[in-house]
């Protein structure tokens, strides 16, 4: 795997590509989610517009995939399964994440957030945030989007673009 990449200036990154945004979401199935993109601009999307209070990270929905899988359920970084493919667009696709990406975040308390915060701090070869206060933040605010999405009957989803 390759390194985290650093936006320059004007959100260039090292490679080149301007920064990418992501929109986690949630969605009753892959129709719906489908949908998002053609019925609102991705700059115009803002919490709650999606159903569910979505979450805006610069963080790929891989990376949180296997962040959560690797730190929590203890998953070697090789076995993370892939992501779904809903929608791919010249401007945004809309990818399914695995349920087991959100679900063992619900029941977990700040102990486990925090050494899970602390694993992921110390997997080598892998993008994403090092720090381990930054991993923390991101997984609380990861772990709220799970609950929201358990209410709702909700499933997860993330609208990428660039």
């Amino acid at each position: 795997m390759d390194g985290p990449e650093r936006a320059g200036p004007g959100g260039i990154s090292r490679s080149g590509r301007v920064g990418v945004t992501y929109k986690y979401f949630g969605a009753p199935d892959g129709a719906t989610a489908a949908r998002v993109p053609i019925t609102m601009r991705p700059e115009e999307l803002g919490g709650d517009e999606l159903g569910m209070g979505g979450m805006f990270t610069k963080i790929k929905p891989e990376t949180m995939a296997a962040m959560v899988l690797t730190g929590i359920e203890g998953i070697p970084l090789h076995k993370v399964p892939p992501l779904e493919l809903v929608v791919l667009h010249p401007d945004y696709a809309v990818v399914k994440l695995p349920m087991t990406v959100v679900d063992p975040l619900r029941g977990i308390g700040e102990e486990s957030v925090g050494a899970a915060a602390f694993i992921w701090s110390t997997v080598p070869d892998r993008g994403g945030p090092r720090d381990a206060f930054n991993v923390y933040q991101l997984l609380h605010e990861w772990q709220d989007f799970s609950k929201r999405l358990h209410e709702a009957g909700h499933q997860p989803y993330c609208l990428v673009w660039p």
